[in-house]
């Protein structure tokens, strides 16, 4: 039989975020102009040493600290994030005393066999960075990256930090409903 896994990934789109409630999630909200997504993993690894050699290993699983970089991130997301509020005039306002809202983060990564769909269930995010620069003989596109962090959610009594799907025959109105809600695990053992 051949073997349709993915042999290299590449690509980034449809970007969304979904709000965390205090019922469950809130609609999710498409992002366009992904550029990059760079995740690196939180935690630590202690060994245990008996019998001179390291018995057992301990590894932690902390989440991710990460950086995802868009063309453009609207004002409105801002405000879902809880990086800002828009007053009574429309405008976009940072208030230093606002705490960052969590939010789900969903994504898709292309494959040469199949694309991958992610999420990541209880992410932060900081104040995104910004450049800004004078336009030349050629005009250079800026971006904004926000600095997010990603650390587990209980669901289901464990300890949750990311979903990974592709495609298959018989996940294929799961995968496709994918980014009309948070898609959760389903630990139920098959009868």
């Amino acid at each position: 039989m051949l073997d349709q896994s993915n042999k290299v990934r590449f690509g980034l789109s449809n970007v969304h975020i979904v709000p965390i409630e205090d019922d469950g999630y809130g609609e999710p909200i498409k992002i366009p102009g992904a550029v990059s997504l760079t995740t690196s993993p939180e935690g630590e690894s202690n060994n245990f040493y008996a019998d001179n050699i390291p018995f057992f290993t301990a590894v932690t699983n902390a989440g991710y600290t990460g950086e995802l970089e868009m063309a453009l991130i609207p004002d409105s997301a801002k405000v879902v994030m809880g990086l800002g509020v828009i007053d009574q005039n429309g405008a976009f306002v940072e208030d230093a005393d606002l705490v960052a809202k969590p939010f789900a983060l969903l994504y898709e990564v292309n494959g040469d066999a199949r694309n991958r769909r992610n999420v990541f269930y209880q992410v932060t995010a900081a104040r995104p960075e910004e450049e800004s620069k004078t336009k030349e003989d050629s005009t250079e596109v800026t971006t904004e990256k926000l600095s997010i962090t990603m650390v587990p959610k209980s669901i289901g009594g464990r300890n949750i930090t990311k979903l990974s799907i592709e495609p298959t025959e018989a996940n294929k109105t799961v995968y496709e409903s994918f980014y009309t809600d948070v898609l959760e695990p389903d630990f139920q053992e098959a009868a």
